[in-house]
């Protein structure tokens, strides 16, 4: 849809329709078309920085690939017209057609849209290098590179340094308060520190500032825990791990725990809390939720030790985590 001055007019292809309001020029544009706007009495094509931005990339991918535009076109199976105007950032082309000129060229989608593990050389052959590695290469890879770099921090604090991560209702502040205690460590809950630094709930910082923001004011608090607390049991918000940045962070810096548990006991405990606000949000709330826990638990599972809190009871759940935990900080010791 583009959106323009009430005294533009939009001239696309005849196979284009358009339906006018006061306004605004809604375009229903088909793949191989191209749109124009009136500027100054003559007709321009309508590019967006974005488009501009592609094409630039297929001109650059060809060149490196030594083909011509025709021979991209036709591995590609579109129009050369079609190409041209996908190279000129004039045309408004579908996913499909973008995946055909990338296999044509002999490259990846993210590579064509610009992804930045494609933006040097470097980056490309780093890329190739790691891209059939397993799992526990590529952590092996991280935590060396992070030593290599410098930013792995101290190691004795990070085994003192206990961060408990999942989604809320797992028993991050219940057992993480019950720890901390009982090691005579200090107790921060994260989500508090974040409604410290923006001066107002969570919720609030999301509807006012949106959630740029809000890992902003996430990362100050992180790095001020970390920064003032070389032992201490954090409890996480459940979403920290959405941000690659702020989850890299407390990898680094913390040893981490995954309070793990059922998607019924998750919303059960949420519920038990007095909030009611998921069920009443969504009739589809419960299937809302396992999708995430579903998408975040591969992030979860890079957490050093996992407790399921489904399969028993808080003090055995309790005995578990510091059992395990005294583990870790025995090395210390």
């Amino acid at each position: 849809m583009f959106c323009l001055h009430s005294k533009s007019r939009v001239f696309p292809r005849a196979d284009c329709h358009i339906f006018a309001g006061p306004l605004c020029l809604e375009l229903s544009v088909s793949d191989s078309s191209t749109a124009f706007v009136e500027v100054g009495g003559s007709l321009e094509p309508l590019r967006s920085p974005f488009l501009m931005s592609l094409g630039e990339r297929v001109r650059n991918l060809r060149s490196r690939k030594g083909m011509t535009r025709k021979a991209v076109a036709m591995a590609a199976d579109v129009s050369e017209r079609h190409l041209a105007n996908l190279e000129y950032g004039t045309g408004n082309v579908s996913v499909l057609v973008l995946l055909q000129v990338s296999h044509a060229l002999q490259c990846s989608l993210a590579e064509l849209l610009g992804d930045i593990s494609t933006s040097t050389p470097e980056w490309l052959l780093i890329r190739e290098l790691l891209g059939k590695r397993t799992e526990s290469d590529l952590r092996r890879a991280r935590v060396q590179l992070t030593e290599m770099f410098g930013e792995g921090g101290d190691a004795a604090s990070r085994r003192t340094r206990i961060a408990l991560i999942g989604l809320r209702g797992a028993g991050k502040t219940t057992l993480g308060q019950r720890l901390a205690d009982d090691l005579g460590f200090p107790f921060i809950e994260l989500s508090r520190e974040i409604e410290k630094f923006a001066g107002c709930q969570i919720s609030e910082i999301h509807n006012l500032y949106g959630a740029n923001a809000y890992r902003r004011y996430e990362r100050r608090a992180l790095e001020e825990a970390i920064q003032i607390y070389p032992e201490a049991i954090i409890a996480t918000p459940g979403g920290l791990v959405s941000d690659s940045a702020n989850f890299n962070l407390l990898l680094t810096h913390c040893t981490t725990v995954w309070l793990q548990a059922s998607a019924n006991d998750h919303m059960a405990r949420v519920a038990a809390q007095g909030d009611l606000r998921p069920m009443a949000a969504s009739p589809e709330a419960m299937e809302d939720l396992k999708r995430i826990l579903e998408g975040r638990s591969a992030f979860y599972s890079k957490a050093e030790i996992s407790i399921n809190t489904s399969a028993q009871d808080v003090d055995a759940s309790f005995k578990r985590l510091n059992t395990e935990v005294r583990k870790v900080i025995q090395w210390v010791e």
